[in-house]
């Protein structure tokens, strides 16, 4: 029997669109699911729960930032390993062959054909989303902030990875500086300045594409999983995260 394709609708899910906040979140790695005509690209189901499938946590964190604040939030549906949408097309990454020391045999057999509908199916319409969004927030006369939410594994490999939070960010620094000094505010909490990951050009696709090309002030937020693996976690995290965004939007003059 043949399974139906999922439609390029399917790609994204967009949340609170009437948001007040003058501010859009994106989610890259939300999701863990595969297109049924995948199956798991041969990977072994429990591994498919594990981050390198998908942002642990982040979904959940960007729903209850997106109800705290009122602002509208695109999530990505599929996996990451299906296609990294936080990726350009020209990096191998955005089709991992290999996963935090684990095969992804479905990439490595990956076809033309396939490949292009992925890009088709996935990558494109996700991005297509944000961008719309963005536009109806500009044409209602709103300049929205832009901020990515993603959460990072405590060890990979076999390096351990101490910081409770990372900002992420390039050369603009209306949002990331007040950020960095809220948190850095809370006692005992260790922030990383583009930590683990950099927010600098070439890297972290997603804010360069829909922020920085159009000049929009922008954070990325990365959240130790294991911080997040709890109802309590994700609601503490969504509390904090939400305040040292009031702070850094009024600052901004965008509050």
């Amino acid at each position: 029997m043949r399974v139906p394709l999922p439609s390029p609708d399917e790609a994204w899910e967009l949340l609170n669109p009437g948001g007040t906040a003058p501010l859009l979140l994106v989610c890259d790695h939300a999701s863990r699911l595969f297109p049924d005509h995948l199956g798991t690209l041969g990977v072994p189901e429990p591994d498919t729960f594990e981050h390198i499938a998908w942002d642990i946590g982040a979904a959940e964190l960007t729903r209850g930032l997106s109800a705290a604040l009122d602002a509208p939030a695109v999530l990505c549906r599929w996996s990451r390993l299906v296609v990294d949408c936080n990726r350009r097309l020209s990096d191998p990454s955005a089709f991992p062959e290999v996963s935090d020391r684990i095969p992804i045999p479905g990439n490595v057999s990956m076809s033309p054909e396939d490949r292009e509908w992925r890009i088709r199916a996935i990558h494109e319409p996700y991005h297509a989303a944000i961008d719309r969004q963005l536009d109806a927030m500009l044409a209602q006369g709103a300049t929205p902030s832009f901020v990515s939410v993603h959460s990072f594994t405590p060890l990979l490999g076999e390096i351990a990875r101490p910081w409770h939070v990372g900002i992420l960010w390039d050369q603009d620094d209306r949002l990331p500086r007040p950020v960095l000094d809220a948190l850095r505010s809370v006692e005992g909490l260790h922030v990383g300045d583009n930590e683990p990951y950099s927010g600098r050009h070439p890297t972290d696709y997603t804010l360069h594409a829909h922020a920085a090309v159009r000049r929009l002030a922008y954070v990325g937020f990365e959240v130790r999983q294991d911080l997040l693996a709890t109802e309590g976690g994700i609601h503490y995290w969504v509390g904090l995260l939400e305040k040292a965004l009031r702070r850094a939007l009024s600052l901004t003059g965008d509050g």
